[in-house]
């Protein structure tokens, strides 16, 4: 008796080749020209163009004014929705869950929405003197520890958008691209954000972004409390677990 091996499905050519140069695109840092794209993906250079004069029609690919090419966002909003339909609450609630056993405090996953974080989950806070807010809720993201983490995490694409969007909530609100570029560089370079109280008056707040495999941020995790609770060596000890339980649930998308 022969046994019949299954037959692989077939792959459409020119489809997969499409998909690579925006998969190209998409990670890479800086827009490219139809040359080096061939040469990375060995296409030929005829079929690289007509790939991508498709890709720019559909609007996943844009032509710039040095007639090199770059992936639109496009491509991001699709990744977001895909991870949105996963269920990110679903998928980052044992995190909430550790986050609160171990902090006691209030906790958060929040998305961003425009210059705004939109609070899509929370666990309340054990502690009788605590910080709140609402399921639905939303902050500027300049001045919470979910907002902050997830623009540091974006600021080259938000950067000239909250140049004017800087208002003032509270004496420690930064309020000047100076300062907030200065607080951008400190939360990149030890992977959490910090709100000393600049939304709500002696209300902190630590985040760190949630992201895809490529880097795309879909939301951050929170912690926010009163800063009578804040023990001592509190800032390093809460901003180390809130990056833990972030990359945690980054790793969780990175196998779906």
């Amino acid at each position: 008796m022969s046994i019949e091996k299954a037959k692989e499905p077939k792959v459409d050519s020119t489809l997969s080749k499409g998909l690579s140069i925006l998969e190209n695109l998409a990670m890479s840092r800086s827009a490219k020209g139809v040359t080096e794209l061939s040469k990375e993906l060995d296409l030929t250079k005829s079929n690289t163009f007509r790939l991508l004069q498709t890709l720019t029609t559909l609007g996943y690919v844009r032509r710039r004014e040095d007639k090199l090419y770059a992936a639109t966002l496009k491509t991001w909003q699709i990744g977001r929705a895909s991870v949105e339909n996963f269920n990110l609450r679903e998928i980052a609630a044992p995190e909430l869950s550790f986050l609160s056993k171990e902090t006691g405090e209030a906790i958060y996953l929040a998305v961003r929405e425009n210059l705004n974080v939109i609070y899509i989950d929370k666990i309340d806070s054990q502690k009788p003197i605590r910080s709140w807010n609402t399921i639905g809720g939303s902050a500027p993201i300049h001045c919470v520890g979910t907002g902050k983490a997830m623009l540091a995490a974006e600021f080259p694409l938000l950067q000239e958008k909250i140049r004017t969007s800087l208002t003032s909530y509270t004496p420690k609100t930064i309020t000047d691209m100076a300062s907030l570029e200065e607080d951008i560089q400190r939360t990149q370079e030890r992977g959490f954000a910090y709100d000393c109280g600049e939304f709500r008056d002696r209300i902190l707040s630590f985040g760190a972004a949630i992201t895809l495999p490529g880097g795309e941020v879909v939301g951050a995790l929170g912690i926010s409390l009163p800063d009578i609770n804040l023990p001592e060596g509190g800032v390093e000890h809460f901003g180390g677990l809130v990056v833990h339980a972030a990359r945690s649930v980054s790793a969780k998308l990175d196998r779906i």
